[in-house]
């Protein structure tokens, strides 16, 4: 699979508009909302529990993120997932701070026994954790040092029978068969609040437009990192303020021409653990 298999997944989008579904916490709400718009999908942060159910029915994805995790978002992912389930539209959950709180993998193990889930994007502290592995996270930051990254993917993947994401220095994506390294980005991205949260929400809009989860997920992920370095190559773009305002700017100038000319994805089997270095 080549790169060139991405193209047109942001035209798709943008000419789709699909409608996402977001529950998410509350420190980055309104910076989701934006980089949806920005890259052409429908944003809607629905998270009463009475009214989720009926609203994931209305969505083309639905973004679960549980970084602020509510006994009120609780009950309305359960719902969102249980009308996405019955649309069959795909869901994305970021699993935030499950390294660092226990609890948290029990909800996640919850839910998953009961709904599917499509896509699981983490940082990489996050995606060892929910598959066991020992790991090193400072809060809901990860402080990995990327050994195993792409065993620890696969192996969440095929249990999970889902696409893993994990992000990082480089970002990893499998479905457990075919696996893609994304060798875009800034640290700049680690600079400020939300970037993870917001690469989320992108996935979750290009995963509500593309012909498969695995190629949206790789899709969104390119998609942030392209318009993170475009950002930080900008006029103050090492200042985390103005950074911030320019990632949103940039995914809305991203095209197809430069996510194929500027696009670093290398393709490798699960057992080429060493590509990634």
């Amino acid at each position: 699979m080549s790169k060139m298999k991405l193209n047109g997944i942001l035209s798709e989008t943008r000419r789709k508009t699909p409608l996402v579904q977001v529950i998410t916490n509350y420190v980055t709400i309104n910076d989701c909302a934006n980089v949806l718009l920005a890259c052409g999908a429908s944003p809607a942060m629905c998270e009463v529990e009475q009214e989720a159910y009926a609203f994931s029915k209305l969505s083309a994805a639905v973004y679960c993120n549980i970084g602020t995790l509510t006994p009120e978002q609780r009950l309305a992912i359960k719902e969102a997932l249980r009308g996405a389930a019955e649309k069959e539209i795909p869901v994305i959950l970021d699993p935030v701070g499950c390294g660092a709180i226990p609890s948290r993998i029990d909800y996640i193990e919850e839910l998953r026994s009961q709904y599917p889930i499509h896509v699981v994007k983490g940082n990489l502290g996050e995606i060892k954790s929910l598959a066991g592995i020992k790991t090193e996270v400072r809060g809901v930051d990860s402080v990995d040092d990327g050994k195993d990254a792409v065993e620890a993917c696969v192996s969440l993947a095929r249990d999970w029978q889902c696409v893993v994401a994990a992000t990082g220095e480089q970002d990893v994506v499998t479905d457990g068969t075919r696996v893609a390294v994304i060798q875009n980005g800034t640290q700049m991205l680690t600079k400020i609040t939300g970037a993870g949260c917001m690469a989320g929400a992108v996935i979750a809009g290009f995963c509500g437009a593309a012909a498969s989860s695995f190629e949206g997920t790789v899709a969104g992920l390119l998609a942030i990192s392209l318009a993170g370095e475009q950002a930080a190559a900008s006029a103050d773009g090492d200042l985390p303020g103005t950074f911030k305002v320019k990632l949103i700017d940039e995914i809305h100038r991203l095209t197809e021409e430069i996510m194929t000319a500027s696009g670093k994805v290398k393709w490798i089997t699960p057992s080429q653990t060493d590509s990634i270095q």
